[in-house]
């Protein structure tokens, strides 16, 4: 019987190199997830506290935010809990001058907030396409111009310096009822192209076109299992998503793992290419409503 062989023994990394799991570690880093309360953005601030960072959460409900934070603690790094109404751009600006102070740096920010409700054409008015832009764009802006001389103060030897938005695949392909939700995505999608034009070579920053996500914005098709198949069977990878397969991107594209990353957005969707919800909107006929003003 022969003896097997023996695989030759791990040799060091060379001075100075990092292992690959190392990359994906934000020891000390200070960040900002802004929608913090639950879901995506509980699920990403907890995934950077694992990752070793210190965590400025924010969401306008406080009890949420308290569990979240007790989560990130568990974890071993510190949580700033700021309840605000994120629909306001100077609320949203605050946050970095708050992150900066309570953690003495600000290395990361995670534009998540966002979302508008689905709406048939002409029941989107120009007040509704607006509320959706400023939502899920001016917000964005807002907290990263804000931002961004924090962190450009905030050195450090290996510091990641990271600017991530949470877009979503409706930014990128097409379906009733999400004009302004899917027109808004797709201006955050290509803001973080230009921001990234400009805020290079100092920060990165990146994007997530996010798929379908088990979170409470689809708690509603939970509870309809037709609906719920539909989604699964049109999805590539059969399934709805997890909040921690958009965490697990987030880390990614904050850490030295994507520091050769800028001006992209991950496709974090189980290989979608069309939606996967079909809302069953009628065609437009002769003698339909006409447009209703959104209140």
């Amino acid at each position: 019987m022969s003896t097997p062989e023996r695989r030759p023994a791990r040799q060091p990394l060379p001075p100075g190199s990092l292992s690959i799991l190392d990359r994906f570690t934000l020891t000390d880093h200070a960040a900002i997830v802004t929608g913090a309360g639950r879901g995506i953005g509980a699920a990403t601030a907890v995934a950077l506290a694992e990752a070793g960072a210190d965590v400025l959460i924010s969401a306008r409900t406080e009890a949420q935010l308290t569990e979240v934070a007790a989560r990130v603690e568990a974890a071993g790094r510190r949580a700033v809990v700021v309840p605000a109404n994120l629909a306001h751009t100077d609320e949203v600006e605050a946050l970095a001058q708050q992150a900066y102070d309570a953690l003495g740096r600000l290395d990361i920010v995670v534009n998540n907030v966002g979302g508008t409700i689905p709406n048939a054409f002409l029941d989107t008015d120009i007040a509704y396409l607006e509320e959706s832009f400023h939502f899920n764009v001016a917000t964005a802006h807002a907290l990263s111009r804000a931002a961004v001389p924090l962190m450009l103060a905030s050195t450090g030897e290996g510091r990641q310096k990271s600017i991530t938005s949470i877009s979503s695949m409706m930014g990128r392909t097409a379906a009733r009822g999400y004009l302004a939700y899917g027109t808004a995505k797709a201006a955050l999608a290509h803001w973080t192209r230009l921001a990234a034009a400009d805020l290079a070579p100092g920060i990165r920053v990146n994007g997530v076109f996010v798929g379908s996500v088990m979170t409470s914005a689809l708690e509603f098709v939970a509870g309809v299992p037709a609906m719920k198949e539909q989604m699964e069977q049109r999805t590539p990878l059969g399934r709805i998503g997890e909040a921690e397969d958009i965490a697990a991107a987030v880390v990614y594209l904050s850490s030295r793992a994507g520091q050769f990353v800028t001006g992209k957005l991950l496709e974090v969707d189980g290989g979608i290419q069309e939606p996967n919800l079909d809302l069953g909107l009628p065609d437009l006929v002769p003698g339909d409503v006409t447009p209703r003003q959104h209140p």
